[in-house]
């Protein structure tokens, strides 16, 4: 088995898939390779009983649905690259059907919460003028956690108000920031030295000098959500998910949006399209209701 998986690793590599995406299939497929361990069953002669048996286990440790699904098909993806390889002959999961998965649709902050989070941080520490950077980048860009964090100083232009990130497969885009990012971005740049204790080409890091990571991000997010008192519920995404929402509700196309967040399909962005008419509607209701 782990020679298999080692072998589809490296498949996965060739594809140019996200290195996240590739960990989250070494997870799962790993957890699924002990479980079959523990049945003695062998990889090439799983059945369906085998993988309906896998997600009620999943299902006792509490495992929520939305990773049920992710396991189900990275198992899936898996069988198909022993198919492929002539190592077994037929998917255990070609009959059965994975559950969907429900979205959630995202919180969003209105305009004054975004300013009241991005005014928290504080300017007189070099601390809080990197988070208040980080965090207009975020909003003004729309760019996912992941994207921030691997910004390097040649991926911006305060002079032309762009940054340049990669998303899937490595797919480049460029993306215009406003005057509130590009001023904040200058003020972190004069004191982006104090920090850099490592010589990074980062464009941020964390505070000893190294790569920061989504969960550290997240802890910075959460703090000043909390000082902010926004009594919503707030993750990393949430100014990725209100910058998206934000245009809708000023006039920008779907199809513009799309782009903007990296998006492959425009039926991913359409979500935002649902909350951004859903505001309008309770805007409009309490302007013109007499008792609204």
């Amino acid at each position: 088995m782990n020679e298999y998986l080692i072998n589809f690793i490296e498949d996965m590599r060739k594809k140019e898939l996200s290195n996240n995406t590739i960990q989250a299939y070494k997870r799962d497929i790993s957890k699924f390779n002990k479980f079959i361990s523990k049945r003695k069953e062998k990889v090439e002669e799983i059945d369906i009983v085998s993988i309906m048996d896998y997600v009620q286990a999943l299902k006792k440790e509490g495992s929520a649905n939305s990773s049920i699904i992710r396991n189900l098909v990275s198992i899936r993806g898996f069988y198909k690259y022993l198919i492929k390889i002539g190592k077994t002959n037929e998917n255990p999961l070609i009959n059965y059907e994975v559950p969907k998965n429900k979205r959630n649709i995202p919180e969003i902050l209105s305009v004054e919460e975004v300013d009241k989070l991005l005014s928290a941080p504080d300017l007189s520490t070099s601390k809080g003028v990197r988070d208040r950077a980080m965090l207009e980048i975020m909003y003004a860009a729309g760019i996912k956690v992941s994207e921030l964090l691997t910004l390097s100083i040649f991926d911006i232009s305060t002079k032309l108000s762009y940054i340049k990130c990669k998303g899937s497969k490595n797919k480049e885009r460029i993306i215009p920031i406003g005057s509130y990012a590009v001023n904040c971005l200058n003020g972190y740049l004069k004191i982006r030295n104090r920090i850099n204790l490592n010589n990074s080409n980062l464009l941020f890091f964390n505070l000893r000098g190294g790569k920061m990571t989504r969960q550290g991000f997240w802890k910075i997010v959460k703090e000043y959500a909390t000082e902010s008192g926004i009594n919503k519920r707030i993750d990393s995404y949430t100014l990725r998910h209100s910058f998206a929402v934000h245009l809708l509700q000023n006039g920008a196309d779907m199809k513009s949006v799309q782009e903007l967040l990296g998006h492959n399909s425009i039926a991913t962005t359409q979500i935002y399209s649902g909350i951004s008419k859903q505001s309008k509607i309770v805007d409009v209701y309490k302007s013109a209701h007499p008792r609204a």
